[in-house]
């Protein structure tokens, strides 16, 4: 990596090791007028409460916008959610990761709650028979609603 990217992980590292960084939230983007790029806040707290020790909140309030013209902003129940979030401390699937100092060092100091919070949609699959199966089911059902309609439009003379 470059001098920059070396001099940004030791500043990381620093904060981190001195277990400082109580935690990070990640903003939606387009929320400020000089960059359409997704923000971050980082709390520095040099008394973290004891349950706080060794550990750092993640939150990805990368969903919680709306739409503005020119630009995105945080609504005000976003906000409360976020900030109940951040005081709660606890995991919430897709939106708040506690992760341990360890942790941290071992992802090489990286502050980024994208790499500790997936956001992802999973598709289920289902067995391919019960799709075949409903697929010609769907197929009858079809053939059915065409034979009605063209016996409507011809009682309509259409």
């Amino acid at each position: 990596g470059s001098k920059n990217e070396d001099r940004e992980k030791n500043i990381r590292k620093w904060f981190i090791e001195k277990d400082l960084v109580e935690g990070v939230i990640l903003l939606p983007d387009n929320l400020f007028y000089n960059t359409t790029a997704a923000g971050s806040i980082i709390f520095i707290n040099k008394s973290k409460p004891l349950k706080r020790k060794s550990r750092i909140i993640f939150i990805n309030a990368g969903q919680e916008f709306k739409k503005g013209r020119p630009k995105n902003y945080l609504p005000d129940e976003s906000i409360k959610k976020i900030t109940n979030a951040f005081i709660k401390g606890e995991d919430v699937e897709k939106f708040v990761k506690i992760i341990t100092k360890v942790q941290a060092i071992e992802n090489d100091y990286n502050l980024s709650p994208s790499r500790y919070i997936d956001i992802s949609r999973k598709v289920i699959y289902g067995p391919i028979p019960e799709i075949l199966k409903e697929y010609d089911e769907l197929e009858i059902k079809s053939k059915t609603i065409d034979r009605e309609l063209k016996q409507i439009f011809s009682q309509i003379k259409f």
